[in-house]
């Protein structure tokens, strides 16, 4: 029996001296011989990068800081910026729907102030960036763009982009079809309504993935042919006035008199969507999809007049550019993209989102 409990007590420090040789086997040294905690530290020139004044500067420029949307993209660079002691400016087109033009003013502006760093941007309107990308580049200025994605802008290989893909859209038009079937819904229309006014081609491209998906579904579950799927002869969206889309969704829905269910791929149609629904009170009584998850978004899905909604995790596109263009001045990183992806968001989440401004 001693022997037997000797042995046990022997294996046992046996083991625990092997786990404790485990633990103690850190690299502290690089295969190349430099010091891991000296290689982490910020490079003493960066906070003189460009301006030269002791600090970065970098300004974010968005085409609608009117409608909330953007909120928690400049919480996300406020405190990106604050974990690498950066001042971040915060601007944006004042109107509560899209407006590159007013975007692309400012960016003219801040693009030529000297205490620039950096500058991130959104881009709705494809082809009209490259002279402020050009610009910059000349300043010594780099440039990361974050939302809207021009596939084309000058020097795309070397700018990251932060955005959700449009093809994320798709997870919402599948939703909203199968929130159709489910409904028990035998037959009616499936409305896509959007406006190729706006210039926005990324808000084309969602409503294209959502009526391919929707298309998809329900041909799936075998009931395509029992439904009509309309999003306009191109499917970019059934052409709705993004000047007064409240009005234009009513006049729509009544025109057709079937409609059971709808998609709307961004925040000038989808507050409008809300508001339409329970103007007419359809609340609940068709599938009434969203993008983006705004307060008014989130109040529609409270009371039941927005079936759910897309959101693009905007907390990230903001936080991101800001260390990307952080990287790319200390370390030379650049174009690393991030896919911000899809949430989904109905009555049964809704109360999850926002506690952290993240949404």
């Amino acid at each position: 029996m001693k022997l037997k409990k000797w042995m046990a007590a022997g294996a046992a420090v046996a083991v625990a001296a092997c786990a404790t040789a485990a633990y103690a086997q850190g690299v502290d040294k690089a295969v190349g011989g430099y010091d891991f905690n000296e290689a982490a530290k910020e490079d003493p020139a960066t906070k003189d990068f460009h301006s030269a004044d002791g600090h970065l500067t970098f300004a974010i420029v968005t085409h609608t800081a009117g409608n909330g949307f953007f909120d928690p993209v400049y919480v996300g660079a406020t405190m990106a910026g604050n974990l690498i002691g950066a001042k971040i400016l915060l601007l944006g087109s004042e109107s509560p729907v899209d407006d590159p033009a007013r975007e692309i003013e400012i960016l003219n502006q801040i693009v030529q102030d000297p205490t620039i760093d950096g500058i991130i941007m959104t881009t709705p309107q494809a082809g009209a960036y490259d002279d402020i990308v050009k610009t910059a580049y000349a300043k010594g200025i780099p440039v990361a763009t974050t939302n809207s994605f021009d596939g084309g802008i000058y020097d795309r290989l070397g700018i990251s982009h932060t955005g959700q893909d449009a093809s994320a859209a798709a997870f919402g038009g599948a939703a909203m079809a199968q929130c159709v079937l489910d409904s028990g819904a035998t037959k009616g229309s499936i409305l896509l309504p959007s406006s190729t006014a706006m210039g926005n081609i990324e808000v084309n491209n969602r409503v294209t993935a959502a009526f391919n998906a929707a298309v998809a579904t329900l041909k799936a579950a075998g009931k395509l042919d029992a439904f009509t799927v309309d999003a306009g002869p191109e499917n970019v969206g059934v052409d709705t006035n993004p000047n007064d889309p409240v009005n234009a969704l009513v006049s729509l829905f009544e025109s057709r008199g079937d409609v059971v269910g709808a998609f709307t791929a961004n925040n000038v149609f989808t507050p409008a969507l809300v508001k339409a629904v329970a103007q007419m009170k359809m609340g609940g009584k068709i599938c009434a999809f969203g993008f983006d998850l705004g307060p008014a978004q989130q109040d529609g899905i409270k009371s039941g007049d927005l079936t759910g909604s897309l959101g693009q995790q905007p907390f990230l596109q903001g936080f991101w550019p800001v260390m990307q263009l952080y990287l790319q001045i200390d370390r030379g990183i650049s174009a690393a993209n991030l896919d911000t992806r899809a949430q989904l968001v109905t009555k049964d989440n809704v109360g999850a989102v926002g506690k952290r401004f993240e949404n």
